[in-house]
């Protein structure tokens, strides 16, 4: 990350330290007030359009949350005080947490709801515990995960106790 952040334009250096408003606490213990880390292989900033795209191996952090993807899509609100409003990543995007890893075709997150939408195959682990379906729509605050089957079927295994003794 230390290469790609050496060459960023001055003018997106505060987007990469900016915290969404009121932070909380949310899923996995997760601290959505935590500041956003991108590193990438490239970046191209659009200014006028309130953008910056990053491409190649990307890696964004906030607090104990990693979502690694092909390309991802900053989107920020412009002015005086930069907040990032959308992180919209594709190809092959993985996000992990203490406890979930969960990959797909392609993901949003919206910041300032705190509400992760992850689209196209969607794949979740929980230990040893597996759901797949279309979308999955996690909400950081409330630690409520939704999954559909875009289409199809929501199809899932789980884990059971084992007893002790018969």
């Amino acid at each position: 990350m230390s290469g790609v952040t050496r060459y960023l334009p001055l003018a997106l250096l505060p987007l990469l330290a900016v915290a969404p408003a009121s932070g909380q606490q949310g899923r996995g213990g997760f601290d959505s007030n935590a500041p956003v880390d991108v590193g990438a292989d490239r970046i191209e900033v659009q200014d006028r359009a309130n953008r910056a795209v990053f491409s190649g191996n990307v890696e964004a952090r906030q607090g104990n949350m990693r979502m690694n993807a092909a390309r991802l899509t900053v989107v920020y609100a412009g002015g005086q005080n930069v907040q990032i409003q959308r992180l919209e990543a594709s190809g092959g995007v993985i996000l992990r947490t203490p406890t979930e890893t969960a990959r797909s075709q392609f993901a949003i997150y919206d910041v300032p709801r705190r509400i992760v939408t992850m689209i196209g195959g969607v794949n979740l682990d929980q230990g040893a515990n597996h759901v797949q379906g279309g979308r999955l729509v996690l909400d950081l605050d409330s630690h409520r995960a939704v999954m559909d089957g875009g289409g199809g079927r929501v199809t899932g295994r789980f884990t059971v106790p084992q007893r002790q003794g018969n």
